[in-house]
Order: C-alpha cells, then sequence, then structure tokens
C-alpha cells in the first residue's frame, strides 16, 4: 500500500473541515489569509489574456509581432522562476510570513509600473516584477497553510488556495468584462491587480509565522503557542512531539538545509524519491497545456471563430467559472479519495478532451471559408492582402491561408461561412469591413465548430481543476521532510514556472507553425506520459501527519497501483 489514512480521514475531512468555521476560526483565518497569495496568481495568470487583447489595440507593434505577445505574457513568467527560487531560500532563512509579505510588495510595485506603462518594454518590465511576487506567492502559500493546518484536513486546506487561484482568474475575467468599455482599459484591468496584495500584506501583519518553522528555530515556546490554537489539547502534545523528533533528526544529520546542495539532496533516497514525484507534477501540471487556456483563452476562443473581443471575453468567463467550481471539487475530494486517484481520474479527462479539441480545430481548418476574388476586389484594389495578390493559384487560398499571410479575412454580407475577401490587416480595412456589417478575422476564421471547441475547453477544464489543477501543490506542500521543505518547495515551484514559461512562450509561435489542431495533439501525447508518470512514481499522502510522510518514503517502492481496499485503508503507511 503507498501510504496509510487514519480512521475517518477520508469520510469526514470536508465535513470537519467546514465545521472549523465555528468550532475554531483561527485555522481558516490562517488558511484563507495566506491562500490570498493564490488569489494573486490566479487574477496575473488570467488577467493578461483579456488585457492583452486590448494591449494590441494601443501598441501596433504588438499587434504585428506574436513575439512581443508572447514576451508580455511569458516575462511574468520567467519572473516567477527568479521568485520561486529566491522564495525557497526566503521561506527557510527568514519564514513562510516574511516571504509572503515580500511577495504581495513586488506584485504592487508591478501593478503599478503595468498601469502606468507608456511602451511595451516598460510594461514587460511591470511584467517581470509581478512575476517575481508571484513565484513567491505560489510556493509560499500552500507551504503556510499545510504548516498551519491539521493533518485531518490539510488537504481540504490547501485546496483553498488552488481554489483562490481559480477564483483569482475568474475575478480577472469579470474585471476585463467590466473595464472593456473604460478609457485606458488594458491599464485599469492591470492596476487593479495591486489592491488583493495590500490586502494580504495587512492581513498577514496581524498573523503570526508558521509554527514548524518557527520551532525549527529553536523558538518552541512561540511555536507552541500557536500550535494550542489550531489542534485541540488532546492531540497537540502528539504534535509537539513530532516536530521534536523531526527536528532532532536534522541536528544528528549534520547537514542543515542552509548548507545544503542539490547533490546531497539526490543523496538522501526520501529526498529524491519526494523531489522526482513533486518536481514531476509540477513540470507536467504546464506541458499538459493548462496555461495555454488560462493565458490565451480569449485568443483560442477568436482561434474557434469567435470574431469579437468582447465576446471572447464573455465566453472565456465560462472556463474560468468551470476552473473555480473544480477547484471546489478538490475541496471536497482530496481527502476523501486520496491525491492519487484525482490524478489519475484528472489526466485520463484530459487526454480525452484534448483528442476532442484537435479533432474540432481540424475539422475548423479543413472547412475554413474560401477567398474569393470577388469579394475582394469588392474593395479598393491597394487594399488585397500582397501575398494574395501574387499567388500563383489564388483560387486554393481559403481564409486560413489569408491569415497564415498576415492578411485580414472579411467574412462575406450574406454568411460568414461563404467566400469572403483577403484584406490588408490594418484599422482602415477593419473599419470598412464592419461599414458594411461584415465581420472581421485576423485570429481565427469563421467556422460552424466554434461551439464546439468551447464545449472542449469547458471539459478539458472541468477535468483538469479538480485534479491536475490542485493536487501539485498540495503534494508539494507535504511530501518533503522539514528540515528541506523550503528549498525542495522552491526547486519544485521553479521547476514548474520554467515549463511555464516554455509554454507560454511556445503557444502562438507553435500554433502559427503547426496549426491549433496538432498543438492539442502535442499536449494529449504529453498528458498520456503524465498519467503514466503518476502511476509509477507518485505516493499517496491522504491523511498522514507531515512528519509521517518522510517515513512512508524511505520504505516505499514503485508500483502502478492507486487504489486501496477498504479493509486496508487503516493499516502502516509506510507499507508499500
Amino acid at each position: 500500500m503507498e501510504g496509510g489514512v487514519h480512521p475517518g480521514t477520508d469520510a469526514t475531512a470536508f465535513r470537519e473541515c467546514l465545521a472549523l468555521s465555528w468550532k475554531n476560526p483561527y485555522v481558516l483565518r490562517l488558511a484563507f489569509s495566506a491562500g490570498i497569495g493564490g488569489l494573486l496568481f490566479g487574477y496575473d495568470t488570467g488577467v493578461i489574456s483579456g488585457a492583452l487583447l486590448y494591449i494590441r489595440d494601443d501598441f501596433k507593434s504588438v499587434d504585428r509581432r506574436t513575439v512581443l505577445q508572447e514576451a508580455i505574457v511569458s516575462t511574468a513568467v520567467a519572473g516567477a522562476i527568479v521568485g520561486a527560487a529566491i522564495g525557497g531560500w526566503l521561506n527557510d532563512k527568514y519564514g513562510r510570513r516574511t516571504a509572503i509579505l515580500c511577495a504581495d510588495f513586488l506584485f504592487l510595485v508591478g501593478a503599478i509600473i503595468m498601469a502606468t506603462a507608456p511602451s511595451p518594454a516598460l510594461l514587460i518590465v511591470g511584467r517581470i516584477f509581478v512575476g517575481l511576487g508571484v513565484g513567491m506567492a505560489s510556493m509560499t502559500s500552500p507551504l503556510y497553510i499545510s504548516e498551519a493546518s491539521p493533518a485531518k484536513v490539510r488537504g481540504a486546506l490547501v485546496s483553498t488556495n488552488g481554489f483562490l487561484i481559480t477564483g483569482g482568474q475568474f475575478l480577472s475575467y469579470l474585471i476585463n468584462l467590466a473595464f472593456t468599455k473604460a478609457p485606458g482599459t488594458w491599464r485599469w484591468m492591470l492596476g487593479v491587480a495591486g489592491v488583493p496584495a495590500v490586502v494580504q500584506f495587512i492581513l498577514m501583519l496581524l498573523l503570526p509565522e508558521s509554527p514548524r518553522w518557527l520551532y525549527r528555530k529553536g523558538r518552541e515556546a512561540e511555536a507552541e503557542a500557536i500550535l494550542r490554537k489550531i489542534y485541540s489539547p488532546e492531540q497537540v502534545g502528539a504534535e509537539i512531539e513530532a516536530l521534536k523528533e523531526s527536528v532532532e533528526k536534522e541536528i544528528q544529520d549534520k547537514q542543515a538545509s542552509e548548507k545544503v546542495t542539490l547533490l546531497t539532496l539526490l543523496q538522501s533516497t526520501t529526498v529524491r524519491r519526494g523531489l522526482i514525484a513533486g518536481v514531476g507534477l509540477q513540470i507536467f501540471q504546464q506541458f499538459v497545456g493548462i496555461n495555454t487556456v488560462m493565458y490565451y483563452s480569449p485568443t483560442i476562443v477568436q482561434l474557434a471563430g469567435i470574431a469579437s473581443n468582447q465576446t471572447a471575453l464573455l465566453l472565456s468567463l465560462v472556463t474560468a467559472g468551470l476552473n473555480a467550481v473544480g477547484s471546489v471539487v478538490s475541496i471536497y475530494f482530496i481527502d476523501r479519495t486520496g491525491r492519487k486517484k484525482l490524478l489519475v481520474f484528472s489526466l485520463i479527462g484530459v487526454v480525452l478532451s484534448l483528442g476532442f479539441l484537435s479533432a474540432v480545430f481540424h475539422e475548423a481548418t479543413s472547412h475554413s471559408p474560401a477567398v474569393s476574388n470577388a469579394e475582394t476586389a469588392h474593395f479598393n484594389a491597394s487594399s488585397t492582402c500582397p501575398d494574395y495578390r501574387g499567388a500563383a493559384s489564388p483560387r486554393l487560398w481559403d481564409c486560413t491561408s489569408c491569415l497564415k499571410a498576415s492578411c485580414g479575412f472579411c467574412a462575406s454580407h450574406q454568411n460568414k461561412l461563404l467566400p469572403g475577401a483577403c484584406l490588408i490587416s490594418d484599422d482602415n480595412m477593419k473599419d470598412a469591413c464592419h461599414e458594411e456589417h461584415r465581420l472581421w478575422y485576423t485570429r481565427g476564421c469563421p467556422s460552424s465548430f466554434g461551439w464546439l471547441a468551447l464545449i472542449g475547453l469547458a471539459l478539458y477544464i472541468i477535468f483538469f481543476s479538480p485534479g491536475m489543477g490542485t493536487v501539485p501543490w498540495i503534494v508539494n506542500s507535504e511530501i518533503y521532510p522539514l528540515r528541506f521543505r523550503g528549498i525542495c518547495g522552491g526547486i519544485a515551484a521553479t521547476a514548474n514556472w520554467i515549463s511555464n514559461l516554455i509554454v507560454a512562450q511556445s503557444f502562438l509561435s507553435l500554433t502559427h507553425a503547426i496549426g491549433t489542431s496538432w498543438t492539442f495533439l502535442v499536449f494529449g501525447v504529453i498528458s498520456v506520459v503524465a498519467l503514466l508518470f503518476v502511476l509509477i512514481c507518485v505516493p499517496e499522502t491522504k491523511g498522514l501527519p507531515i512528519e509521517e510522510i518522510e517515513k512512508m518514503l524511505e520504505g516505499r517502492a514503485l508500483q502502478l497501483k492507486f487504489w486501496n481496499k477498504k479493509e486496508k485503508v487503516a493499516k502502516d503507511g509506510a507499507n508499500v
């Protein structure tokens, strides 16, 4: 068996988590205050997808260059890589609370720079500052919650961080819609991001440091005072003894985490197995394509044939809402079914959804409306797309060919699916097309398959969110020994953000090079590999006190089994 479950953990954890609201609101206060870091993470992820539509309108250089669009998105991810790496050291040296306060300050500075940016270059600078803060918050918030939560409800409480991530994404889409008609549209969208940072900064000033970090630093009296607020009187003694044992083991080990190197980490069987599972989950979380959906959701909607910016934002709100709902599902099931089962079922659904999306976009491309010479000639000859004018076989051109040539497709005034005009892509031609009550396309072509693409995106989010969306962060908050938790969490978060950067920086270029259908198919193949990885390499940590997970990893062997018979659930978690 891959880890035991204490009796009663799976059936009552969610109810007990809800009961904390009147039994011990102090624990919920700690969890939700730290979880605002997840809200910051989610808001930044979601807000740029809508803001990018209007940044392209204000800065023509951004509209013309796909690489610059990817840079505006991915420089925040690059900053998050550095932030997560620094966050690991900062967590171990100065504490979880200090790291969260630093993240809030960086996020506020970045939001102000972005809101006032006069050029794409300064906008990118602001995105880097935001990324630094998000990187720190992404690995510190779940860590703080995990170390301040009773073992029985730890998974559900850490899942609140995931819920606030998806809630932040949903909030960002609402904010985007609210400011679509306001002057300086995207500046408001990005500037509002500083508000959650200020709120969390104030709340964290009023909260204590992580009790486990305090105990490790020799401040036992402070740690015990906080633990007595978190645990019932009959539980607190056992928790203090477990902490004492973990700290004594660190002293005997001679290798304190401040002096640890990657080589010494890998020499420890327990830490190596934890890193393989934790880092692998973080990498696969990104490479199954989630942030292509969250960063570029409105763009993907436009690729499916929706021309209007506002309509694309409104439809993207649906995917963000489903993501938030999925996080609530995760809170309910994480301590009932376990981490591994959620991952397996999540990835099976992700594979099927990506296959469906690949098929839909293939059909949409195959049935792209043709370019009509008569429709194109309806406009001034100088407005015709240069590549179409010089094409050897213009009769073979369709809307997809037109957009690949960096031109715009003006749909037929009778029906958007009939042959239309291929014109130079600029504001004049866009206005001329709209004046005749036609639709103007530059991102995707008119299609009768657009709604199927939206269904595919919705299914993808429904399956991804409860499992791969939240479980990697939960596992990484509990799988490492106390003495290495900060640095290992930093390594895993850094791996997540590096993977995020690769995906964010390459998605639009990949869709341009091989098409949207093949891009989603690539993500589907990676998802199959991720499923095999979870089956073989990821242990079950459901219900285990943090200090016992180390013992479980020491004797664990790899196997495909991920389910447990009911009568074996209460057995020793160290058996494999």
